[in-house]
């Protein structure tokens, strides 16, 4: 196999025009200008494929796992003579994307390549001993949005548990994380609230592209028993951590249906949890899917006007009405405001949902999104990753009270994690 270093000074002497004997010493912006970006896929792509060959490959996708052509992965492996494919895993969602939230998946047989698929979101989770036997190596490849509760990541760790399990390899195409390199927010999961929204012990927002994040999870012992796979991370070329995903060149392909642009990775983070109470109050349903923050009967000017007075850094709040086309609200008009963010590197993400409810509150004492709820109590406990939060805003829906609680493991696990950058 090729040295991913020796490729990478290839491009830098090429692009410079140097011979090999000179040295190159590029800043951060002309890296960015002189060295093409390039996703996992495309840099073992350029790779002639070399850590699959010979080896029986099975592969864990969607319709996000394209390359910078929009070519899917699954065509890409399946067409090559290089690569032995044998068998597809499918998330939450399907390999082809045909199946909505929370659908139950069975296994199949995909209708372009003639291919097993065996469904990670159905009976099975953790790819079985029947699939395992198949492969000898498991590749990932897979475009997630930096949030602990987007099921893909459970997967993803399940997947490894299962190679652990069974003595097989994996291998994580890696790519960008729309939230930035940067950004963790929320606590770490508590005992007791660790799930399929939940798997691992790491804040909400966790900074960290997925490749980073497997490497975390493998050598920290965060899988289940202290599980450690066979891993190889395939990075992404010509990336930074502090580059937006517009900046990579890339086309957005939804994650899911109601993540249908890059953006809407950062209204996810914004509205999620309190969405797991009423989706329809944070826009599913409606046009705007986690960009409102919505109630029944409080003024939406008043609202917008208490929102803006908080003055949080690249937000702007302004007032809204709609009637959702689908969920339990239907065509009932709701009030609220449509949050937009104004600078997506400086606003502090999570905080604005339960913000949100405080001063629906203040505005209102009657308003209480749990009442009546009580069936939903352990969704939004799980993706808080505690019941803490939840039972400290029922008491007086005093965000600032429990803000520090929010925050408190943040930056400690940003320290500890940058020994797994990759970049």
């Amino acid at each position: 196999m090729k040295n991913y270093a020796q490729v990478l000074v290839f491009f830098l002497l090429a692009f410079a025009g140097c011979k090999t004997s000179e040295t190159v010493v590029l800043t951060p912006e002309e890296t960015k200008a002189e060295i093409p970006f390039l996703l996992g896929l495309e840099v073992l792509q350029q790779d002639n494929f070399s850590i699959l060959q010979g080896k029986r490959v099975g592969l864990v996708t969607n319709p996000t796992g394209v390359d910078s052509h929009l070519k899917s992965t699954i065509d890409i492996l399946h067409e090559s003579e290089l690569v032995n494919l044998v068998a597809l895993f499918g998330p939450e969602h399907g390999v082809r994307g045909n199946f909505s939230a929370g659908d139950k998946v069975g296994n199949q047989t995909d209708s372009k390549t003639g291919l097993p698929v065996f469904s990670l979101y159905g009976k099975d989770r953790k790819p079985n001993a029947e699939a395992m036997a198949l492969i000898e190596v498991m590749v990932y490849d897979i475009q997630d949005i930096g949030a602990r509760s987007y099921t893909y990541i459970s997967t993803l760790g399940l997947v490894m548990e299962a190679a652990a399990d069974f003595g097989k390899e994996v291998v994580v195409l890696d790519r960008p994380n729309p939230l930035g390199g940067e950004r963790v927010e929320g606590p770490l999961v508590s005992e007791g609230f660790f799930s399929f929204v939940s798997q691992f012990k790491i804040p909400y927002l966790y900074g960290l592209t997925a490749g980073e994040l497997t490497r975390m999870l493998n050598y920290e012992g965060l899988l289940s028993e202290g599980k450690q796979c066979s891993l190889q991370v395939v990075p992404m070329q010509g990336y930074a951590r502090e580059m937006t995903f517009a900046e990579t060149g890339l086309q957005w392909v939804p994650t899911s249906p109601h993540i249908p642009h890059y953006e809407s990775a950062f209204y996810y983070a914004v509205s999620g949890i309190i969405g797991e109470i009423d989706p329809n109050l944070i826009g599913i349903g409606y046009t705007l899917p986690f960009q409102t923050l919505a109630t029944e009967n409080i003024n939406a000017d008043s609202l917008a006007d208490a929102m803006n007075a908080l003055n949080f850094e690249g937000v702007l709040f302004r007032p809204i009405y709609f009637k959702p086309y689908y969920q339990a609200k239907k065509g009932q008009e709701l009030q609220g405001v449509q949050v937009h963010i104004t600078d997506f590197k400086k606003a502090n993400l999570t905080q604005i949902q339960f913000y949100f409810l405080q001063v629906a509150h203040q505005l209102n004492p009657s308003f209480d999104i749990f009442k009546g709820k009580e069936s939903r109590y352990r969704m939004f406990d799980l993706g808080c990753g505690t019941d803490t939060i939840r039972k400290a805003l029922m008491e007086d829906f005093n965000f600032d009270r429990i803000k520090p609680l929010w925050e408190r493991d943040a930056a400690k696990f940003k320290a500890e994690s940058q020994k797994y950058y990759l970049y």
